[in-house]
């Protein structure tokens, strides 16, 4: 019974994890792989770096972060539109840097795969993504 019961539970927490890390908008088409994720030497930071493939035309609608987000393109163009200022077109070898706060999103706009190397400087403990309008 013991042993059923924490099965219960582990499958409870897995669950609510999973859905606690579930995009609430539609990113289909765009894929993530977390590369990364360590302590840094700042008490309560840390650093995560993620891949981010994007499909032709699909794009990570506004969002923002709670920490810094610098950008490497690795392949392919994508459309960056990070509030307050014109909307930016990056190739493969580009970089932008995202400043904690600011709502940005961001749209391959090629006809083959584009994708992105995400390196977040982030305070530890809170979510790495927020929706915003």
């Amino acid at each position: 019974m013991k042993r059923a019961c924490l099965t219960c539970i582990t499958a409870l927490a897995f669950s609510l994890s999973w859905a606690a890390t579930t995009p609430a908008q539609d990113t289909s088409g765009t894929h993530r792989k977390q590369l990364s994720r360590q302590d840094l030497s700042i008490p309560g930071w840390e650093e995560l770096q993620v891949r981010v493939d994007f499909d032709p035309g699909k794009s990570v609608p506004n969002h923002k972060h709670p920490g810094e987000e610098i950008i490497y393109v690795i392949e392919g163009t994508i459309e960056y539109d990070v509030a307050g200022k014109a909307p930016l077109t990056l190739k493969a070898g580009d970089v932008l840097v995202v400043p904690a706060g600011v709502v940005h999103s961001a749209k391959n706009v090629g006809k083959d795969n584009a994708a992105e190397l995400g390196t977040y400087v982030v305070p530890k403990g809170k979510p790495l993504l927020e929706w915003a309008r």
